[in-house]
């Protein structure tokens, strides 16, 4: 699913699912949620519950959180899904530099949140 983008999605996703397993090497990465619409699904992350979801938009990469409302965002990296009471999202554009550390101390904790 990740190289069959052919453009700067497809490898922001892979960037960003060598961070997510590099941040929790225990997390289980699955294709989920394959429709007409979108054949080849999205990935999905999971470590005792799901910790992220990956996505290809026109313009961007997202990455989201289904409890990202009760993380601890002190660099503020998200900036998607702001208004729901639970989920929330980080938007890749192409050209924006990944906070890397700061991406996997998210990750970090959504995987602790789980636990």
């Amino acid at each position: 699913m990740l190289g069959e983008l052919g453009d700067w999605r497809g490898d922001r996703l892979s960037q960003l699912r060598a961070l997510i397993k590099n941040a929790d090497r225990d997390v289980v990465e699955e294709v989920k949620w394959k429709k007409p619409s979108n054949p080849t699904g999205v990935p999905v992350w999971s470590h005792d519950g799901i910790v992220c979801i990956g996505e290809a938009l026109k313009n961007a990469v997202r990455l989201t959180f289904p409890k990202g409302a009760v993380l601890d965002d002190s660099k503020k990296l998200f900036n998607a899904r702001l208004d729901s009471n639970s989920v929330r999202a980080i938007d890749f554009r192409e050209g924006d530099k990944v906070d890397e550390d700061a991406v996997k101390a998210l990750i970090q904790e959504a995987v602790l949140l789980n636990a």
